[in-house]
This record gives structure tokens, sequence and C-alpha cells, in this order.
């Protein structure tokens, strides 16, 4: 047990049952804990190879105020903690020689950890990760609206979108996602659990591909949304994110949410003619220590 009421464990279900009701409490911003817990609760720690589970909450007057994990990457994700919050939480888990790779958090949250981790360890942060995340509001399809139609991926269709996921990655720089395409552990990448949809021609051609997760907690998130290069420009990742928003609605989801670049102004100014709305930053902290990292 850490000071404060930050308490630790290697038992997910006991944690989820703990913690639940606070990630359950906020499922757009807990988005990613969600998701990630749920695929640790189902598939146990193979992603995580031989390193144990860590999972941190805070408790107080016998409720959780907030949570954090480590990823299969090393990397802590933390959900929205004050200043001081995080100042303690760095203090402990570095007194107990805890070595993340980095952090994940809401902007304010990652930055005060990552400077607090240097003042407790010395180890320098970069940061290498930044996100909007946005809501569905009110959705809005496009116009004018593409020919075409929506059509759901099936068993036939996984070469394509094997191919077309590691494209994408290619094209955010996402170095990890495509390591694990390559070395044919789907499953494993963070695509191995999406419902994929393709908008298609009316001549039956796929110009355009969206996932979403499955329900959890009455959150389902959109990611990725691609096309490739030289079918952009036509309005059918708007079509192709329209069908799997209402998807995702019809399926009885209060919180479809999903993630855009900040460098991407297409792609913001997309999402929110679609009636998406932005409600937090994120950002991505590695840390350099002196001797080489524990991930």
């Amino acid at each position: 047990m850490l000071r404060d009421d930050w308490q630790l464990t290697d038992d997910v279900h006991d944690f989820l049952a703990r913690a639940g009701d606070f990630l359950r409490s906020r499922p757009a911003v807990h988005n990613t804990p969600l998701t990630d817990l749920e695929k640790l609760r189902t598939r146990g720690a193979e992603p995580y190879g031989t390193e144990v589970n860590v999972l941190g909450r805070l408790d107080s007057g016998g409720e959780t105020h907030a949570v954090f994990y480590r990823t299969p990457r090393g990397y802590l994700s933390i959900t929205p903690l004050s200043a001081e919050q995080t100042g303690t939480l760095a203090a402990h888990l570095a007194g107990l020689g805890h070595r993340p790779s980095g952090v994940i958090a809401e902007h304010d949250t990652a930055t005060a950890f990552a400077e607090a981790w240097q003042r407790h360890t010395g180890a320098a942060p970069t940061p290498f990760w930044r996100t909007h995340l946005y809501r569905i509001g009110t959705l809005t399809p496009p116009r004018p609206h593409p020919e075409g139609r929506g059509r759901g991926a099936s068993a036939q269709d996984h070469e394509q979108v094997v191919r077309w996921c590691r494209e994408f990655c290619v094209d955010v720089r996402e170095q990890p996602s495509i390591d694990l395409i390559d070395a044919g552990s789907w499953a494993d990448s963070r695509f191995g659990d999406r419902h994929f949809t393709f908008w298609e021609t009316p001549d039956g051609i796929p110009v355009s591909m969206a996932a979403a997760t499955s329900i959890v907690a009455g959150m389902i998130r959109i990611d990725p949304v691609y096309t490739p290069a030289h079918l952009r420009g036509h309005g059918y990742a708007a079509a192709v994110t329209v069908e799997v928003s209402r998807a995702a609605l019809a399926a009885g989801a209060t919180d479809v949410v999903l993630y855009t670049d900040p460098t991407n102004p297409t792609s913001n100014a997309l999402y929110q003619r679609l009636g998406y709305v932005r409600i937090a930053d994120f950002t991505g902290y590695k840390f350099r220590y002196g001797t080489p990292e524990a991930v």
C-alpha cells in the first residue's frame, strides 16, 4: 500500500471490482483505461510478457478517485490528478524502485508527473505524443454525401484490413504497431480486437475504412479512420466515420469518442463538421534514465 490511500495490486479482477465505478463515471475521458483494462481482464497478462501488471488506485472515503496502470510498453497511464497528487504518486513510485518507460495522461497530469518524476529520479522526459479527444455531440452527415455504402468487414477482408492498418501506421509513424503487424502478431496489436467497416463505391470497391472498439461502460472509440492517399478528397473518410458513429449509437453507446492529431487541421475540422466536440487533450512523455530502462 502507498501512503495517501494509493493502493497497488497485480490482480486486474479485484482492481476492476473496486475501481470500476470510478472508471465508468467518465467513460469518454477514461476511454483508453476502460478498453485497455478490459483487454487485460479478458486476455490476461500475455501482452505484458514477463513483466508483472502494476495497477494502482487512489481511494478516499471508501471510493476510488483516480487510477494508474502500466501499459504493455511500460508506460504509466494515469487518470487526471492534481499537481499535488502527481507529485505524491511520483515520489512513492520512485521510492518503490519503479522505472516506467514514460507517462501518458491528460496533458496537465502528464506534464506535472513528468516534471515530478525528473525531480525524484533524474530521468529526463521527452514529449513524444499529443492528441485531442473528441466526443460525439449531434451527428451531422457530410454534405455533399459521396455515393456508395458502408459494409462491415468480413474474414475475407482480413488481408486488406491488415494492409490498410499498416499503411495508417506508416502515415502516423506508429512503429510499435508496424513491428507487431510485420511479426504476424496482429492479435497483440491495438487493432486486433476492433470491428472494421469499409466505405464502398456503388460498384463495390472499398475506398475508406474505420474501426470501432467493443462497447465498454457505454463507450465506443473509433480508431483508426484511414483512406489511401490516392483516394482522399472525395468525402469517403467522412462517410465511413458517420457510418461507424451511427452504428455505435444504434448499438446503445452513450459516449462515442475518437482521437485526432493536433497537427492535422484537416481531420480536426472534419470531425467537428460531423458533430464531434473536443473535450480534452492528452500528452505522452518518454523517460530517459542514466542506465537502460526497464520496460
